[in-house]
């Protein structure tokens, strides 16, 4: 005669579980699969300089208008922005600027123009990829204003130019640490900058020589310069 034994319901799953595990297991010595992208650690940012901020880019934009026409404005985003900027935090006569603008990101809502101002007839992106301005002194300070003298580079052509800035704005903290901002604007002739394509419209000009060129940066560090890190 035959014996039977009962093997409580809960040891057959339990026996079920570990057999699907071991199944599914890779061989032992096999190397774990990288976690997505999505998981994996952003890189740690370089540190701070003493009295360095760091940009915000996803909060920060350059834009341009011109006259179309002569009649109307046309506005655009002129590409991602990055660099550094320096202040103690007081005083705006020890601001500096350096920022660099990705003009393969000029966007102006319009596929076919955004292509045409980065051939060789406007900007040259092709060649030269990046909008540049290096700061070189503050002049004329007033209450929440001054002016921002530097180089700015275009299509490989410097100029000096005055960036009349608004700000920094007062402090705001959150989990980031400490937030300022300021926008900066300065009006240059294009012409100068060696971009000189033009159509004429009953002797009239399709795209204005007058450019006006607005910066908006949101700052972040951990502290004030000078504090406990």
């Amino acid at each position: 005669m035959k014996r039977f034994v009962l093997v409580p319901a809960a040891v057959m799953i339990a026996a079920a579980v570990v057999a699907v595990h071991a199944q599914q297991a890779p061989p032992a010595g096999t190397p774990r699969a990288a976690p997505p992208a999505a998981q994996q650690q952003r890189p740690p940012q370089a540190p701070l300089g003493p009295n360095e901020w760091r940009i915000d880019r996803s909060h920060s934009a350059a834009s341009f208008s011109v006259r179309h026409n002569v009649v109307s404005t046309v506005r655009g985003q002129l590409g991602p922005i990055s660099g550094k900027v320096e202040w103690d935090g007081k005083d705006v006569r020890s601001v500096a600027a350096d920022v660099s603008v990705d003009m393969n990101g000029i966007n102006t809502q319009n596929e076919g123009r955004d292509k045409h101002l980065r051939n060789a007839d406007f900007f040259d992106v092709a060649n030269h990829p990046a909008l540049t301005f290096k700061s070189k002194r503050v002049d004329a300070v007033a209450d929440g204003r001054f002016k921002l003298v530097g180089d700015l580079t275009i299509r490989g052509n410097t100029k000096e130019v005055v960036l009349d800035v608004e700000g920094p704005s007062a402090f705001m903290k959150n989990q980031r640490g400490v937030l300022t901002g300021a926008t900066a604007t300065t009006k240059i002739s294009r012409k100068e900058f060696g971009i000189l394509w033009n159509n004429m419209i009953e002797a009239m000009p399709v795209v204005g020589d007058e450019v006006t060129v607005t910066i908006d940066l949101e700052l972040t560090r951990p502290a004030l310069p000078g504090a406990t890190q």
